[in-house]
Protein backbone atom coordinates (compact mmCIF):
# COMPACT_ATOMS: atom_id res chain seq x y z
CA UNK A 1 0.00 0.00 0.00
CA UNK A 2 1.39 3.48 -1.22
CA UNK A 3 0.61 5.83 2.07
CA UNK A 4 -0.74 9.23 0.78
CA UNK A 5 -1.50 12.82 2.01
CA UNK A 6 -5.13 12.86 1.44
CA UNK A 7 -7.08 16.38 2.31
CA UNK A 8 -11.09 15.89 3.30
CA UNK A 9 -13.10 19.19 2.81
CA UNK A 10 -15.82 18.66 5.23
CA UNK A 11 -16.81 17.53 8.93
CA UNK A 12 -20.12 16.21 9.19
CA UNK A 13 -21.19 12.70 8.07
CA UNK A 14 -19.15 11.40 4.83
CA UNK A 15 -16.01 13.44 5.61
CA UNK A 16 -15.22 12.02 9.15
CA UNK A 17 -16.25 8.76 7.96
CA UNK A 18 -14.35 8.25 5.12
CA UNK A 19 -11.38 9.48 7.19
CA UNK A 20 -11.63 7.05 9.73
CA UNK A 21 -11.21 4.14 6.84
CA UNK A 22 -8.89 6.16 5.51
CA UNK A 23 -6.75 6.17 8.52
CA UNK A 24 -6.95 2.77 8.97
CA UNK A 25 -4.82 2.07 5.93
CA UNK A 26 -2.22 4.15 7.11
CA UNK A 27 -2.66 6.91 4.63
CA UNK A 28 -2.22 10.85 6.31
CA UNK A 29 -5.44 12.68 6.46
CA UNK A 30 -6.55 15.89 6.88
CA UNK A 31 -9.83 17.41 7.11
CA UNK A 32 -10.73 20.82 6.91
CA UNK A 33 -14.21 22.46 7.75
CA UNK A 34 -15.32 25.69 7.15
CA UNK A 35 -17.15 26.53 10.95
CA UNK A 36 -14.93 27.11 13.54
CA UNK A 37 -15.74 23.89 15.66
CA UNK A 38 -17.84 20.86 15.27
CA UNK A 39 -22.14 21.40 14.30
CA UNK A 40 -23.44 19.84 16.56
CA UNK A 41 -27.27 21.38 15.28
CA UNK A 42 -29.10 19.34 12.83
CA UNK A 43 -32.06 17.23 11.71
CA UNK A 44 -33.19 13.78 12.38
CA UNK A 45 -31.29 11.69 9.79
CA UNK A 46 -31.81 7.99 9.38
CA UNK A 47 -29.33 4.61 9.89
CA UNK A 48 -30.87 2.09 7.33
CA UNK A 49 -30.08 0.14 4.57
CA UNK A 50 -26.04 -0.10 3.53
CA UNK A 51 -25.87 3.02 5.60
CA UNK A 52 -26.83 1.26 8.83
CA UNK A 53 -23.98 -1.46 7.51
CA UNK A 54 -21.21 0.95 7.17
CA UNK A 55 -22.29 2.15 10.70
CA UNK A 56 -21.39 -1.39 11.84
CA UNK A 57 -18.05 -1.96 9.38
CA UNK A 58 -16.84 1.21 11.65
CA UNK A 59 -17.41 0.07 14.98
CA UNK A 60 -19.91 2.13 15.76
CA UNK A 61 -23.17 0.38 16.02
CA UNK A 62 -23.63 0.33 19.27
CA UNK A 63 -22.31 3.80 20.18
CA UNK A 64 -24.81 5.45 17.35
CA UNK A 65 -27.98 2.55 18.80
CA UNK A 66 -27.41 4.31 22.05
CA UNK A 67 -28.61 8.03 20.78
CA UNK A 68 -31.33 6.77 18.79
CA UNK A 69 -34.35 8.80 18.92
CA UNK A 70 -37.85 7.33 20.13
CA UNK A 71 -39.93 8.25 17.41
CA UNK A 72 -43.83 6.59 16.86
CA UNK A 73 -44.23 7.38 13.20
CA UNK A 74 -45.39 10.39 11.02
CA UNK A 75 -48.97 12.41 11.38
CA UNK A 76 -50.37 14.91 9.66
CA UNK A 77 -52.51 17.33 11.41
CA UNK A 78 -55.19 20.36 11.05
CA UNK A 79 -54.70 23.88 11.61
CA UNK A 80 -55.94 23.97 14.90
CA UNK A 81 -53.87 20.63 15.53
CA UNK A 82 -55.77 17.75 15.28
CA UNK A 83 -54.46 14.91 14.28
CA UNK A 84 -55.75 13.62 10.84
CA UNK A 85 -53.94 10.67 9.44
CA UNK A 86 -50.85 8.47 10.21
CA UNK A 87 -48.14 6.23 9.06
CA UNK A 88 -46.76 4.52 12.16
CA UNK A 89 -42.96 3.85 12.24
CA UNK A 90 -43.48 -0.18 12.13
CA UNK A 91 -44.97 0.43 8.61
CA UNK A 92 -42.45 -0.78 5.97
CA UNK A 93 -40.56 -3.04 8.27
CA UNK A 94 -39.17 -0.18 10.28
CA UNK A 95 -37.99 1.60 7.07
CA UNK A 96 -40.61 3.68 5.87
CA UNK A 97 -40.68 7.39 5.71
CA UNK A 98 -40.04 7.47 9.63
CA UNK A 99 -37.60 4.51 10.76
CA UNK A 100 -36.70 2.52 13.67
CA UNK A 101 -33.02 3.95 13.21
CA UNK A 102 -33.35 7.45 13.56
CA UNK A 103 -30.85 9.92 15.14
CA UNK A 104 -29.83 13.33 14.84
CA UNK A 105 -27.23 14.66 12.33
CA UNK A 106 -25.14 16.13 15.27
CA UNK A 107 -25.15 13.40 17.53
CA UNK A 108 -23.88 10.83 14.02
CA UNK A 109 -21.30 13.56 13.45
CA UNK A 110 -20.25 13.79 17.22
CA UNK A 111 -19.46 9.90 17.17
CA UNK A 112 -17.74 9.96 13.93
CA UNK A 113 -14.95 12.77 14.91
CA UNK A 114 -14.69 11.96 18.61
CA UNK A 115 -14.01 8.44 17.23
CA UNK A 116 -10.94 9.14 14.89
CA UNK A 117 -8.09 8.00 14.85
CA UNK A 118 -5.51 10.99 16.87
CA UNK A 119 -3.13 10.74 13.37
CA UNK A 120 -6.06 12.84 11.78
CA UNK A 121 -5.67 16.27 11.98
CA UNK A 122 -8.60 18.79 11.87
CA UNK A 123 -8.18 22.20 10.87
CA UNK A 124 -11.07 24.16 11.75
CA UNK A 125 -12.09 27.63 10.53
CA UNK A 126 -10.98 27.11 7.01
CA UNK A 127 -11.98 26.25 3.62
CA UNK A 128 -10.44 25.60 -0.19
CA UNK A 129 -10.43 28.13 -2.55
CA UNK A 130 -8.53 26.79 -5.52
CA UNK A 131 -7.57 22.95 -6.94
CA UNK A 132 -4.25 22.59 -8.75
CA UNK A 133 -4.08 19.00 -10.39
CA UNK A 134 -1.09 17.80 -12.18
CA UNK A 135 0.15 13.96 -12.82
CA UNK A 136 1.44 13.57 -9.68
CA UNK A 137 -1.02 14.93 -7.04
CA UNK A 138 -2.93 18.34 -6.11
CA UNK A 139 -1.83 21.64 -4.90
CA UNK A 140 -4.44 23.19 -2.83
CA UNK A 141 -5.19 26.81 -1.54
CA UNK A 142 -6.84 28.08 1.50
CA UNK A 143 -8.78 30.65 2.96
CA UNK A 144 -6.77 31.00 5.99
CA UNK A 145 -4.01 28.61 5.37
CA UNK A 146 -0.82 28.14 3.43
CA UNK A 147 -0.62 25.73 0.07
CA UNK A 148 -0.55 22.71 0.54
CA UNK A 149 0.13 19.63 -1.78
CA UNK A 150 -1.47 16.35 -1.71
CA UNK A 151 -2.12 13.04 -3.00
CA UNK A 152 -5.85 13.01 -3.01
CA UNK A 153 -8.70 15.51 -2.56
CA UNK A 154 -12.13 14.71 -1.24
CA UNK A 155 -15.07 16.91 -1.27
CA UNK A 156 -17.76 16.26 1.56
CA UNK A 157 -18.62 19.70 1.90
CA UNK A 158 -22.35 19.33 1.22
CA UNK A 159 -24.42 20.49 -1.94
CA UNK A 160 -22.73 23.91 -1.97
CA UNK A 161 -19.37 22.12 -2.22
CA UNK A 162 -16.02 23.82 -2.86
CA UNK A 163 -14.38 21.22 -3.54
CA UNK A 164 -16.97 20.86 -6.36
CA UNK A 165 -16.88 24.10 -7.60
CA UNK A 166 -12.74 24.51 -7.70
CA UNK A 167 -12.46 21.01 -9.58
CA UNK A 168 -15.36 20.85 -11.58
CA UNK A 169 -16.70 24.38 -12.18
CA UNK A 170 -19.83 26.30 -11.27
CA UNK A 171 -22.56 25.49 -9.35
CA UNK A 172 -25.28 25.86 -12.24
CA UNK A 173 -23.43 23.35 -14.23
CA UNK A 174 -24.41 20.99 -11.28
CA UNK A 175 -27.58 21.89 -9.72
CA UNK A 176 -31.16 20.83 -10.37
CA UNK A 177 -33.47 22.37 -8.24
CA UNK A 178 -36.34 20.86 -7.34
CA UNK A 179 -38.52 24.05 -6.99
CA UNK A 180 -38.68 23.68 -2.87
CA UNK A 181 -36.64 26.04 -0.33
CA UNK A 182 -36.26 24.11 3.37
CA UNK A 183 -35.32 26.03 6.73
CA UNK A 184 -34.20 24.15 9.33
CA UNK A 185 -33.91 24.91 13.12
CA UNK A 186 -34.62 24.09 16.28
CA UNK A 187 -37.29 25.42 18.95
CA UNK A 188 -40.04 25.04 21.84
CA UNK A 189 -43.88 24.46 21.28
CA UNK A 190 -46.77 24.19 23.45
CA UNK A 191 -47.75 21.29 22.38
CA UNK A 192 -46.48 17.50 23.25
CA UNK A 193 -45.85 15.65 20.38
CA UNK A 194 -46.19 12.37 22.14
CA UNK A 195 -43.12 10.97 20.28
CA UNK A 196 -45.00 11.61 16.36
CA UNK A 197 -43.03 13.53 13.81
CA UNK A 198 -46.19 15.57 13.09
CA UNK A 199 -46.61 17.74 9.72
CA UNK A 200 -49.44 20.42 8.68
CA UNK A 201 -49.72 21.53 4.67
CA UNK A 202 -51.47 24.55 4.05
CA UNK A 203 -52.41 25.85 0.53
CA UNK A 204 -49.75 26.98 -1.97
CA UNK A 205 -47.18 24.42 -1.09
CA UNK A 206 -46.36 25.25 2.79
CA UNK A 207 -45.69 22.60 4.95
CA UNK A 208 -44.67 23.46 8.93
CA UNK A 209 -43.66 20.03 10.54
CA UNK A 210 -42.25 19.52 14.29
CA UNK A 211 -40.15 16.25 14.99
CA UNK A 212 -39.17 14.77 18.05
CA UNK A 213 -35.57 15.60 19.56
CA UNK A 214 -33.69 14.20 22.48
CA UNK A 215 -35.69 14.81 25.83
CA UNK A 216 -34.74 18.48 26.42
CA UNK A 217 -38.56 20.13 25.81
CA UNK A 218 -37.58 21.01 22.25
CA UNK A 219 -38.50 20.01 19.16
CA UNK A 220 -36.80 19.89 15.49
CA UNK A 221 -38.46 22.13 13.18
CA UNK A 222 -38.75 22.86 9.85
CA UNK A 223 -40.59 25.20 7.48
CA UNK A 224 -40.91 24.33 3.29
CA UNK A 225 -42.57 26.50 0.59
CA UNK A 226 -42.73 25.91 -2.88
CA UNK A 227 -41.01 28.33 -5.11
CA UNK A 228 -38.45 29.22 -8.42
CA UNK A 229 -37.04 32.01 -8.01
CA UNK A 230 -33.71 33.04 -7.42
CA UNK A 231 -33.16 32.05 -3.54
CA UNK A 232 -32.74 34.93 -1.13
CA UNK A 233 -29.32 34.74 -0.26
CA UNK A 234 -28.88 36.44 3.42
CA UNK A 235 -30.44 35.69 6.56
CA UNK A 236 -32.45 38.53 6.77
CA UNK A 237 -33.82 38.04 3.09
CA UNK A 238 -34.63 34.21 4.57
CA UNK A 239 -36.73 35.20 7.38
CA UNK A 240 -38.28 37.59 5.69
CA UNK A 241 -39.54 35.44 2.79
CA UNK A 242 -40.49 33.05 5.18
CA UNK A 243 -42.75 35.35 7.42
CA UNK A 244 -44.68 36.26 4.46
CA UNK A 245 -45.04 32.99 3.38
CA UNK A 246 -46.32 32.02 6.65
CA UNK A 247 -48.23 34.50 8.13
CA UNK A 248 -51.67 33.55 7.93
CA UNK A 249 -50.74 29.54 8.54
CA UNK A 250 -51.66 28.04 11.57
CA UNK A 251 -51.15 25.50 14.09
CA UNK A 252 -47.28 25.87 15.52
CA UNK A 253 -46.39 28.39 12.71
CA UNK A 254 -47.07 31.87 14.75
CA UNK A 255 -44.55 30.11 17.16
CA UNK A 256 -41.71 28.95 14.92
CA UNK A 257 -41.73 31.95 13.40
CA UNK A 258 -41.54 33.95 16.41
CA UNK A 259 -38.29 31.81 17.55
CA UNK A 260 -36.57 31.45 14.43
CA UNK A 261 -34.15 34.37 14.18
CA UNK A 262 -33.06 33.70 17.75
CA UNK A 263 -32.28 29.52 16.97
CA UNK A 264 -28.47 29.10 17.01
CA UNK A 265 -29.05 26.28 14.26
CA UNK A 266 -30.60 27.75 11.72
CA UNK A 267 -30.14 26.30 8.36
CA UNK A 268 -31.86 27.10 5.13
CA UNK A 269 -31.56 25.54 1.43
CA UNK A 270 -32.61 25.91 -2.03
CA UNK A 271 -33.65 22.14 -2.47
CA UNK A 272 -31.28 20.39 -5.47
CA UNK A 273 -30.40 17.46 -6.60
CA UNK A 274 -26.71 17.57 -7.64
CA UNK A 275 -26.04 16.07 -11.14
CA UNK A 276 -23.03 15.45 -12.15
CA UNK A 277 -21.54 12.77 -15.49
CA UNK A 278 -18.88 12.12 -13.54
CA UNK A 279 -17.97 12.77 -9.65
CA UNK A 280 -14.09 12.30 -9.97
CA UNK A 281 -10.88 14.05 -11.52
CA UNK A 282 -7.53 12.57 -11.63
CA UNK A 283 -6.88 13.26 -8.16
CA UNK A 284 -10.44 15.07 -6.83
CA UNK A 285 -13.46 12.69 -5.57
CA UNK A 286 -16.72 14.03 -4.36
CA UNK A 287 -18.60 11.83 -1.79
CA UNK A 288 -22.28 12.34 -0.74
CA UNK A 289 -24.01 15.74 -1.18
CA UNK A 290 -21.04 17.02 -2.78
CA UNK A 291 -20.90 14.98 -5.34
CA UNK A 292 -24.92 13.26 -5.72
CA UNK A 293 -27.15 15.15 -2.99
CA UNK A 294 -30.49 13.31 -3.75
CA UNK A 295 -32.56 15.93 -1.55
CA UNK A 296 -33.84 14.92 2.00
CA UNK A 297 -37.47 14.29 0.38
CA UNK A 298 -35.79 10.78 -0.43
CA UNK A 299 -34.49 10.16 2.89
CA UNK A 300 -31.79 8.54 1.05
CA UNK A 301 -28.98 11.45 1.82
CA UNK A 302 -27.13 10.10 4.61
CA UNK A 303 -27.18 6.45 3.46
CA UNK A 304 -25.20 7.71 0.09
CA UNK A 305 -22.96 9.98 2.53
CA UNK A 306 -22.04 6.62 4.50
CA UNK A 307 -21.65 4.35 1.19
CA UNK A 308 -19.71 6.68 -0.83
CA UNK A 309 -17.43 7.25 1.95
CA UNK A 310 -17.00 3.49 2.44
CA UNK A 311 -16.45 2.42 -1.43
CA UNK A 312 -14.22 5.73 -2.09
CA UNK A 313 -12.23 4.09 0.92
CA UNK A 314 -12.51 0.52 0.02
CA UNK A 315 -11.41 1.11 -3.18
CA UNK A 316 -8.17 2.81 -2.37
CA UNK A 317 -7.73 0.41 -0.07
CA UNK A 318 -8.39 -2.68 -2.69
CA UNK A 319 -6.04 -0.76 -5.32
CA UNK A 320 -2.93 -0.13 -3.21
CA UNK A 321 -2.97 3.12 -3.44
CA UNK A 322 -3.52 3.45 -7.10
CA UNK A 323 -5.86 6.43 -7.55
CA UNK A 324 -6.91 6.17 -11.08
CA UNK A 325 -7.61 2.57 -11.15
CA UNK A 326 -9.86 3.55 -7.72
CA UNK A 327 -11.19 6.48 -8.48
CA UNK A 328 -12.27 4.59 -11.90
CA UNK A 329 -13.88 1.44 -9.81
CA UNK A 330 -15.64 4.17 -6.94
CA UNK A 331 -18.04 6.02 -9.80
CA UNK A 332 -18.73 2.42 -11.60
CA UNK A 333 -19.98 0.97 -8.25
CA UNK A 334 -21.93 4.21 -7.12
CA UNK A 335 -23.41 4.94 -10.33
CA UNK A 336 -26.39 3.09 -10.48
CA UNK A 337 -26.79 3.35 -6.51
CA UNK A 338 -27.49 6.95 -6.87
CA UNK A 339 -29.21 6.88 -10.16
CA UNK A 340 -31.92 4.88 -7.92
CA UNK A 341 -31.67 6.97 -4.83
CA UNK A 342 -31.47 10.47 -6.53
CA UNK A 343 -35.23 9.42 -7.96
CA UNK A 344 -37.95 11.84 -6.05
CA UNK A 345 -40.68 9.90 -3.93
CA UNK A 346 -44.17 9.66 -6.03
CA UNK A 347 -45.52 12.32 -6.34
CA UNK A 348 -42.51 14.14 -5.79
CA UNK A 349 -42.51 18.13 -4.08
CA UNK A 350 -46.35 18.12 -5.11
CA UNK A 351 -46.92 14.65 -2.70
CA UNK A 352 -44.45 16.41 -0.03
CA UNK A 353 -46.25 20.22 -0.55
CA UNK A 354 -49.21 20.39 -2.50
CA UNK A 355 -50.81 23.45 -3.71
CA UNK A 356 -54.32 22.70 -3.20
CA UNK A 357 -57.08 22.22 -1.02
CA UNK A 358 -57.74 19.03 -3.06
CA UNK A 359 -54.45 17.45 -3.39
CA UNK A 360 -53.94 18.27 0.69
CA UNK A 361 -56.85 16.08 1.27
CA UNK A 362 -55.31 13.30 -0.97
CA UNK A 363 -51.74 14.01 0.28
CA UNK A 364 -53.74 12.99 4.10
CA UNK A 365 -54.98 10.09 2.86
CA UNK A 366 -51.93 8.65 1.07
CA UNK A 367 -50.49 8.48 4.82
CA UNK A 368 -53.33 6.48 5.80
CA UNK A 369 -53.34 4.66 2.50
CA UNK A 370 -49.59 3.39 2.13
CA UNK A 371 -49.40 0.94 5.01
CA UNK A 372 -52.95 -0.97 2.99
CA UNK A 373 -53.35 -2.59 -0.53
CA UNK A 374 -52.53 -1.68 -3.31
CA UNK A 375 -50.30 1.67 -2.21
CA UNK A 376 -47.98 -0.35 -0.06
CA UNK A 377 -47.38 -2.51 -2.87
CA UNK A 378 -46.47 0.18 -4.81
CA UNK A 379 -44.54 2.13 -2.41
CA UNK A 380 -42.64 -0.60 -1.23
CA UNK A 381 -39.76 -0.62 -3.46
CA UNK A 382 -39.09 3.32 -2.69
CA UNK A 383 -38.35 2.08 0.87
CA UNK A 384 -36.09 -0.69 -0.26
CA UNK A 385 -33.90 1.87 -2.04
CA UNK A 386 -31.32 1.78 0.96
CA UNK A 387 -30.45 -1.71 0.31
CA UNK A 388 -29.78 -0.81 -3.33
CA UNK A 389 -26.24 -1.64 -3.55
CA UNK A 390 -24.50 -5.17 -3.09
CA UNK A 391 -21.81 -3.06 -0.63
CA UNK A 392 -18.19 -4.65 -1.68
CA UNK A 393 -16.34 -7.10 1.23
CA UNK A 394 -13.51 -4.77 2.23
CA UNK A 395 -10.75 -5.26 4.02
CA UNK A 396 -11.47 -3.32 7.44
CA UNK A 397 -7.91 -2.54 9.94
CA UNK A 398 -8.67 -1.50 12.99
CA UNK A 399 -12.58 -1.50 13.79
CA UNK A 400 -11.28 -2.28 17.54
CA UNK A 401 -10.60 0.88 18.13
CA UNK A 402 -13.97 2.40 16.91
CA UNK A 403 -15.82 0.23 18.93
Amino acid sequence: MKTMKILISGASIAGPAAAALLSRQGHHVTIVERAPSLRLGGQTVDLRGAGRTVVDRLGLTAATDARLLQQRGIATVSARGRRLSALPVEAFDGNGIVSTHEILRGDLAELLITALDPSVEIRWGDSITAIEEDGSGATVHFEHAAPGRFDLVIGADGQGSAVRRAAFGPDDDHLDPIGLRFAWFTATIDQDLDEWYLLHNAPGGRVVSARPSRGDGTVKASFAVRGSDPHPLDRESQWQMLETAFVDVGWVAPQLLAQMRDADDWAYADLARVRMDRFATDRVALIGDAGYCPTPLTGLGTTLALVGASVLAGEIGRSGGDVAAALTSYQEIMRPFIARAQELPPGGVGGYAPSSRAMIAASRFSYWAMNRWPLKNLLAPQFAKADGIDLPEYAVLGADRLR
